[in-house]
This record gives C-alpha cells, sequence and structure tokens, in this order.
C-alpha cells in the first residue's frame, strides 16, 4: 500500500495565498505565517500579527483564509477571510459607548482604504472587563476589544485585504498613519 499525495491546492487558493503572503506591513506590524484552522474549509491559510502602539498598547490578531471549491451559501463565493483582534484598553476608552461603532469603522475604513474588493461583510466588536480575585496573578483589572469579522473576498488579489488587517491593528492601537510623527509631550 503506498501513502498518496494530498491533492495540490486549487490554483485561486494559491493565488490568494500569494497575494497574502506579499503584504509588507508596516514596521511596527510584526506577521508570522501559523497552523490554520483544518475543519472549516477544504483548504485554509493563517497569519498572526501583534503590533505595539504608542501608549503601550498591545494588539494581537489573527487572518484565516478558507478556500472551499463548491462555495457556502453564507459565503457567497469561494474564498472567505475571516479575522480576529484583541487589544487591551484602557478604562476611559473601554468606558466610551461609541467604542463598539468606532472598533467597527476602524475595519470598514481599513477595508475601503485598501482598494479591498468584498462582499457579505459581518462580524461583532466585543468589550470586556475582566477583574482578578486571590492568588491568580496580573493586574486587578483589564479591558478589552475583540473584533471578530468575516468578509467573501471578490478576486483572488488578497494583498489589500491583508494591508487593511494591517491597517486595522494599527488604528486599534492608536498608530499615526504612515509619514505622520507623533509629537510626545
Amino acid at each position: 500500500m503506498t501513502a498518496s499525495k494530498a491533492p495540490e491546492a486549487p490554483e485561486v487558493f494559491r493565488q490568494a495565498v500569494a497575494a497574502l503572503r506579499s503584504v509588507r506591513p508596516r514596521p511596527e506590524v510584526q506577521l508570522e505565517e501559523v497552523r490554520p484552522p483544518q475543519r472549516l474549509a477544504p483548504w485554509a491559510f493563517a497569519i498572526t500579527a501583534e503590533v505595539n502602539g504608542p501608549a503601550e498598547v498591545l494588539a494581537t490578531g489573527r487572518l484565516v483564509l478558507l478556500h472551499d471549491p463548491q462555495g457556502q451559501e453564507a459565503w457567497d463565493g469561494v474564498l472567505r477571510v475571516v479575522t480576529y483582534v484583541r487589544a487591551e484598553l484602557d478604562a476611559e476608552l473601554a468606558s466610551d459607548p461609541l467604542l463598539p461603532a468606532v472598533g467597527w469603522s476602524w475595519l470598514t475604513d481599513a477595508l475601503e482604504a485598501s482598494g479591498a474588493k468584498f462582499a457579505a461583510l459581518g462580524g461583532t466588536v466585543t468589550e470586556t472587563s475582566s477583574a482578578r480575585f486571590g492568588d491568580i496573578a496580573g493586574p486587578a483589572r483589564t479591558d478589552d476589544l475583540e473584533l471578530r469579522a468575516s468578509w467573501t473576498p471578490r478576486t483572488a488579489e488578497l494583498q489589500p485585504h491583508g494591508e487593511a488587517f494591517c491597517d486595522l491593528l494599527a488604528s486599534v492601537v492608536g498608530l499615526p498613519p504612515v509619514g505622520v510623527t507623533l509629537f510626545k509631550p
């Protein structure tokens, strides 16, 4: 009995992965390829990201590309991009009632500015506050923002989608646009 080789990835998936690998984020954003989820689609690719902002705000994220050659009705296509971003916030910002809408606008603005072509965009913005008690080490209280979203890219040219993901992370931590310098008090 001979072992069979895994089938070669479809061309559209290979093009999409190559486009994501071509993303060159700003220096503050660190990208790394990681093992993708295995059961969401026949083909998957994933990267993680980490960025530290000017106020020592750390954001982490994950971008997952899914491909199902048969398509899925909810996707409205054969490719799907799934993102997750998490950042610790200061208590004042976390208490702002407009934070979920602002967080969502960081994503939609980044997609628009990058020129990403997409459909079927949906997601959530969640604010959480955690208090620690007893022997659990760490700060007494933390406030976090989590953004989960997915959309269907209209082409395999995913470089703009990857750039939007990096821009989203930069917005979450409060980095200024590229070329703008923050003045320190």
